[in-house]
């Protein structure tokens, strides 16, 4: 049973959500979204990753009582205080969005997360690291997968019961962090849309970084084995959901990328009213653990599955906080979907921008450490965007500010660096 109070906290929110959806700056927004992501760019656009910022919203702040309104209720307030106070280029769909709840069994061995408080308290944690010799690998299983109609179902008539007068409801795809840590049970950050690859990413799981450095050398076969075995894991889960109908067109607001929005022409619209394909969405491919490697390593051990699983895909965004600019030409050559690439403060600006040119996405990542912290280097942070104009004036530019996990409780940095973004670019 919901209580009136919680109803009444949720329908105050769905009202305001859908004014916001209703503004003529919206649409203006997604076409300029999908402009960059067309290849034809007007002007560089601007979002801030908030969901991840403790105390965006302080839980003082949430006041349902029931724990699933109150993860949707704590998503709404991070969105609408973004749209109210950032200035940036961030959408709101006329939609709530859920995504499907997943059941997945181990890998046939267990990956622990350990030393975490919770992924809302802290970001310092390691892991078991199951596959400790080349021998291990034996152990590992194929992966079950599976979808919790009953309890998706239930959560969506939640929803709509609450609000859906006022702001529908669509579900469809899911947040593939919240299923690999298992954040809470009614975890729903509103990421859904994110075919998010992490080949390397669980690689390192199994086995840690040591034994990633050594096993190139000292077992090659280890890690050719491990990756087949992660790319066939991969196909059977976005093959999963396309056999069973649970994907949703992400050419929309939700994450092609890592915080990229989906708009784009040359994919079927989020509304073109049929169901969708893999060849129809965005998939995400990265391999921020082999950023360490030489390039001609990484285009023995990495690539060629990451190329293989892009093909399922209509486009590709690549990349996240590692350096590209030593190996984007063979990723390039590899990955024809490419679309757009992200580049970090890792990457040189200038010859990424000269390979990227006007024919992919230039998916800018600003330094986290930057504004982070009690005392942000404003030094740093303009001289970071005024080396991002210089060397894009010919790209076409999305700046995603991600991985701000703390802002000792001052929000006005944010609107301050998005302000001062514009004046760089005079926008």
């Amino acid at each position: 049973m919901i209580s009136p109070r919680d109803r009444s906290i949720i329908r105050g929110l769905a009202t305001k959500w859908m004014e916001f959806a209703s503004l003529p700056v919206m649409k203006e927004r997604k076409r300029l979204w999908k402009a960059v992501h067309d290849l034809k760019a007007e002007r560089p656009v601007i979002l801030f990753e908030t969901a991840w910022i403790d105390g965006y919203v302080a839980e003082s702040e949430v006041l349902c009582e029931d724990p699933f309104l109150r993860s949707v209720e704590k998503n709404m307030r991070i969105t609408l205080r973004q749209a109210e106070e950032l200035g940036d280029d961030i959408v709101i769909e006329p939609h709530y969005r859920l995504g499907w709840r997943m059941v997945f069994s181990d890998y046939g061995v267990p990956v622990e997360i350990r030393g975490a408080v919770g992924m809302e308290k802290s970001i310092a944690y390691s892991f078991s690291f199951p596959i400790a010799t080349p021998a291990d690998i034996a152990k590992l299983r194929r992966r079950t997968i599976a979808v919790d109609r009953e309890k998706t179902l239930r959560l969506r008539a939640t929803l709509e019961d609450v609000m859906g007068d006022l702001l529908p409801v669509k579900l469809g795809n899911f947040d593939p962090f919240i299923s690999e840590f298992n954040v809470g049970e009614f975890g729903d950050l509103g990421f859904t849309g994110n075919f998010f690859f992490g080949l390397t990413w669980q690689l390192y799981r199994f086995i840690g970084n040591d034994r990633l450095l050594y096993w190139v050398y000292d077992d090659p076969a280890a890690i050719h084995k491990l990756m087949a075995y992660l790319l066939e894991d991969r196909l059977a889960l976005f093959g999963f959901f396309e056999k069973e109908g649970l994907l949703d067109f992400n050419t929309d607001s939700q994450m092609a990328g890592p915080r990229s929005y989906g708009y784009v022409s040359s994919l079927p619209a989020a509304d073109c009213g049929r169901a969708p394909a893999l060849k129809d969405v965005w998939g995400w491919a990265e391999s921020q653990e082999f950023e360490m490697i030489s390039p001609p390593m990484y285009q023995e051990f990495v690539l060629p599955y990451l190329a293989k699983l892009s093909e399922r895909f209509g486009l590709v965004y690549y990349g996240c906080c590692e350096r590209v600019d030593d190996r984007l030409e063979m990723i390039m050559d590899a990955i024809p979907n490419l679309r757009s690439v992200s580049v970090s403060g890792w990457s040189n600006l200038a010859r990424t921008a000269d390979l990227l040119g006007r024919k992919y996405v230039y998916s800018r990542k600003p330094t986290p450490a930057y504004i982070s912290g009690p005392n942000p280097d404003w030094d740093r942070l303009e001289k970071d965007m005024k080396a991002t104009y210089a060397a894009t004036k010919d790209c076409n530019l999305e700046i995603l500010y991600r991985d701000v996990y703390t802002t000792n409780g001052d929000r006005s940095r944010l609107r301050k660096w998005v302000e001062m973004t514009k004046a760089i670019f005079q926008l």
